[in-house]
C-alpha cells in the first residue's frame, strides 16, 4: 500500500494506545462530521433501487451547482482506479507533487505512459491530464480559465476536486457536461463520514455512462444513499462548516508560527508546513498520541488535518511546542 495518511495502526504499533486514544490529524477528513441520524432498516435490508440512486444523484448535482451527468460511487478513489479503462492506453500527465494514487494507478497495472509535471502547460498534448484542484498536500488552486483552456489540447481532462466543497468558486462542476471534462467529488473529507465510502464523478454523457457500466446497478450502499443525499442537501451544515474550517485553518496555521514552522499550503481541511525535522515532529506529537502526515520526499514537510474540538485544540496545544 502506498504511503498515505489515515494510517493509524502504524501509529499504534509504533506508539501504543487504542485507537479511540488518538486524535487522528494525519488525514484531509472533518473531524466534527455531518450527524447521522437513524437510517431506515430498508436501507440495510433491500437493495437500493434505480429511484434512490437517482435521487442521490439529483442531491449531488444540486450540492455542486450542476446540471451534469453524474455517477455515485465507492468513494473518489473508486473512479480513480476506472481511469485507465476509460480510453486505450497512451499518455498520462499529471500535475505534481500530489495524491500519490493517479500516477500508481495508471503505470503499475495499466501500462500508461505516466509522467509527472509542474506546470499546467506540460499537460499539452496528454491523452489524459490529471489536475488535483485544490491540491494535495499543498491546497495549490488553479484558475478556471486556465484550466479550461487546457481541454482542447488534451484527450481528457481529469479535474480532482475532494476538497473544494468549502471553496466552490474553484469548481469546474457547472461545466462537466463537455467533452473530455471530467470532474471527481469525495463525498467523506468535508463531511467527516470517509467510512461511508461515497463519491461522486461528474462528465459527459459518455464518460459517466461509461463508468456507470463499470461500476455496475449497485455502486453504493442504501446507507450511503440516505446519508449522503440528506447531507448534500443541507446547505445550512455546509455553510456553518464551511465557515468554522476558515477560522479553524486561521487558529492552526497562528499556533504553527509560534512554532516557528513555516506555512507551505493547504486547504480548508488540512495545513501543511515546513517544520525542519518532520519526523522528529511527528514523534513527538504521537507520543501524545497525536498523528499526523510526513512525507518521504520532503524531509522538512509536515501536514495536519484540523481539530475537531475544545479538547482536541488542548491536546495539541499542550504537546507544543515540538
Amino acid at each position: 500500500m502506498r504511503e498515505h495518511g489515515g494510517n493509524l495502526d502504524v501509529a499504534q504499533q509504533r506508539f501504543g494506545g487504542a485507537a479511540e486514544d488518538w486524535i487522528d490529524l494525519s488525514t484531509g477528513i472533518n473531524r466534527v462530521p455531518y450527524p447521522v441520524v437513524d437510517v431506515e432498516p430498508r436501507q440495510w435490508n433491500a437493495l437500493p433501487s434505480r429511484s434512490e440512486i437517482e435521487s442521490l444523484h439529483a442531491a449531488a448535482r444540486q450540492a455542486y451547482a450542476t446540471d451534469a451527468p453524474v455517477v455515485a460511487m465507492g468513494g473518489a478513489q473508486a473512479a480513480i482506479q476506472l481511469l485507465p479503462r476509460l480510453a486505450p492506453r497512451g499518455r498520462a500527465r499529471i500535475l505534481a507533487p500530489t495524491y500519490n494514487e493517479y500516477a500508481a494507478v495508471l503505470s503499475a497495472a495499466a501500462g500508461w505512459d505516466v509522467a509527472e509535471v509542474s506546470d499546467l502547460a506540460a499537460l499539452a498534448g496528454a491523452d489524459i491530464a490529471i489536475v488535483v484542484n485544490p491540491n494535495n498536500p499543498d491546497g495549490r488552486r488553479h484558475d478556471r480559465d486556465e484550466l479550461l483552456a487546457l481541454l482542447p489540447r488534451v484527450g481528457r481532462l481529469v479535474i480532482d476536486e475532494s476538497f473544494a466543497d468549502a471553496v466552490p468558486d474553484v469548481s469546474l462542476a457547472s461545466e462537466a457536461g463537455r467533452p473530455g471534462l471530467l470532474i471527481l467529488r469525495s463525498f467523506g473529507k468535508f463531511y467527516g463520514l470517509a467510512g461511508l465510502r461515497l463519491g461522486f464523478a461528474l462528465g459527459s454523457e459518455a464518460d459517466i455512462t461509461a463508468l456507470a457500466a463499470m461500476t455496475g446497478p449497485w455502486p453504493v450502499s442504501g446507507a450511503a444513499i440516505a446519508i449522503g443525499r440528506r447531507a448534500l442537501l443541507d446547505r445550512d451544515w455546509a455553510k456553518a462548516t464551511t465557515a468554522r474550517l476558515a477560522d479553524d485553518c486561521v487558529r492552526l496555521d497562528a499556533e504553527a508560527r509560534v512554532q516557528g514552522w513555516t506555512l507551505v499550503g493547504g486547504a480548508s481541511l488540512f495545513r501543511l508546513y515546513d517544520v525542519g525535522d518532520a519526523l522528529a515532529a511527528q514523534e513527538k506529537l504521537a507520543r501524545a498520541q497525536i498523528w499526523s502526515r510526513v512525507f518521504q520526499q520532503k524531509p522538512g514537510w509536515l501536514r495536519l488535518g484540523l481539530p475537531g474540538s475544545e479538547t482536541e485544540w488542548s491536546r495539541l496545544s499542550a504537546v507544543l511546542p515540538v
